[in-house]
């Protein structure tokens, strides 16, 4: 099929000079400008500039001044509708989004409009949905009462203030939605730097969420790499930063926002496990893990990169997975046709070439791992075969489109297997032994587990890493904590 036709309203913001959003406005480009590429055809789609350091802090003192002015006392019931109405704003633009995404990402566009549109949308309102349930609770402290004095207590939940949110290039839309829909519906506003390589997507949703209502200065966008960043997190004015993106970047964030005290959740990488126990259904297994594991080109944080099953099963995993890839067409995003488009950029295809390499040197590579010989980042999807549990490929996160199998006699030992990585995002159990996944869940140092699906994730459900993997929650009522904070009051009377 070929490719889906641009929307006029696409190429008109692709054409337009794009910079910093403060204040609830879009300011022109005042220095430095960077392209944006698109990785189907390393062209340059679109043209970003920079922000200086004079811009930062006008973004950080713009957020300030809305939180004590507007924000952090609006109506809490106002605050949910202006949410609600942002996810109503996105779905109405949902195409122009979508196209955008795919362009800047090499996202298939089916994907960007299941996730970058109706996920970013659903998980709004669900965040919207929170505004009026923000509360404290009483309590009858056990103090003596010298005089007949008695004692009461309760606790409040109070906005933090200006928060700093730093979302990677995967999915830019969703996590930015993920990050500022807790931090708004919370009372506090946001600063928010996209990655330098998908500035697009947030930029619009800016402009989006004026049209909702949202205060000047409630939102405000800063571009650039590294530097703006580690700037932002340095920020005196920033009271919490929440970061997505690689442990490497994440420790850094971590020390710098430490050096203030000031508080931070990290979601950070995996060496995601799919484990199948012996009774686990094959067929349902591989047709799961071919989405879940390749799905954006395996660019996922959750995706599964390791996948062990019983050695007396191993071969028939194997042919089956390999006869699925070679059945799945790869080509150009904006092609609705297509499963597997290209790596988003171009350090991380070098990156995943480096690690097929590895593959190919040792001889573990069964299927695909191939770049193409045409204009674009394409990379055939990879399927590997480890020699040990300490292979590159078994400890080292690819972030790609690579799955490696290992074998295993003994469940005994599986428990060591999975646990056996400096991360711990999520898990998978394949099987409908019941008593075999729930004696091995407690044991599991994940973050998630999931039993016969993998990835998904959902806005009533936290989501969160343990070991290099994170720190803090995201969704659920956890955000809550991440986004407040907890005062007591205690009263003689």
């Amino acid at each position: 099929m070929p490719d889906i036709q641009l929307l006029p309203e696409t190429s008109a913001f692709l054409d337009r000079p794009h910079s910093q959003f403060i204040a609830g406005e879009a300011i022109a480009a005042s220095g430095e400008t960077f392209d944006v590429i698109n990785p189907a055809t390393e062209a340059a789609i679109a043209t970003v500039g920079a922000a200086s350091s004079d811009e930062l802090n006008q973004a950080v003192a713009a957020a300030k001044t809305c939180f004590n002015d507007v924000w952090a006392d609006f109506n809490p019931y106002a605050r949910g509708q202006i949410l609600n109405k942002l996810a109503d704003l996105i779905e109405q633009n949902g195409e122009e989004i979508a196209q955008l995404e795919t362009l800047s990402s090499g996202k298939s566009i089916n994907l960007a409009r299941l996730f970058e549109v109706q996920q970013s949308a659903l998980f709004l309102r669900y965040f919207a949905s929170w505004t009026t349930k923000i509360n404290g609770e009483t309590m009858q402290p056990s103090l003596p009462s010298m005089a007949g004095e008695k004692y009461s207590a309760f606790t409040l939940r109070q906005h933090i203030g200006v928060v700093a949110a730093i979302v990677p290039w995967n999915f830019p839309l969703m996590i930015a939605i993920w990050k500022l829909g807790a931090a708004l519906a919370c009372g506090c506003t946001v600063v928010l730097k996209p990655s330098e390589f998908t500035p697009l997507t947030v930029l619009k949703l800016a402009e989006l969420a004026r049209q909702a209502g949202l205060p000047d200065g409630a939102l405000n966008i800063i571009n650039g790499k590294g530097d703006i960043g580690e700037a932002l997190v340095k920020h005196p004015d920033v009271k919490k930063v929440s970061f997505t993106g690689s442990v490497q970047t994440g420790m850094k964030v971590n020390q710098t926002a430490a050096q203030d005290m000031t508080r931070c959740t990290l979601e950070l990488g995996g060496k995601n496990s799919a484990v199948l126990l012996h009774d686990a259904d094959i067929d349902r297994a591989v047709g799961a893990l071919l989405q879940l594991g390749y799905i954006h080109q395996g660019q996922v944080c959750a995706a599964p990169e390791r996948i062990y099953v019983p050695n007396d099963r191993i071969d028939e995993l194997l042919d089956k997975f390999s006869a699925a890839l070679s059945q799945a067409p790869i080509g150009s995003p904006m092609d609705e046709s297509n499963v597997f488009g290209p790596i988003s950029n171009k350090p991380q295809y070098e990156k995943v070439l480096s690690y097929l390499q590895y593959a190919k040197d040792h001889g573990q590579l069964v299927y695909g791992g191939e770049p193409f010989d045409q204009d674009g980042l394409y990379i055939t999807p990879a399927l590997v075969k480890a020699s040990s549990a300490e292979d590159v490929l078994m400890q080292q996160e690819t972030f790609g489109p690579i799955l490696t199998v290992m074998g295993y006699d003994d469940e005994s030992e599986l428990l060591e297997l999975i646990n056996n990585t400096p991360y711990g995002l999520g898990t998978s159990l394949w099987t409908n032994n019941l008593s075999a996944a729930m004696r091995m869940i407690p044991k599991i140092e994940s973050g998630t587990v999931w039993i016969n699906l993998h990835t998904m994730v959902d806005p009533a459900v936290p989501f969160g890493g343990v070991k290099q993997s994170g720190i803090g929650r995201e969704f659920g009522s956890a955000f809550i904590d991440e986004y407040t904070e907890l005062k007591s009051v205690m009263m003689a009377y």
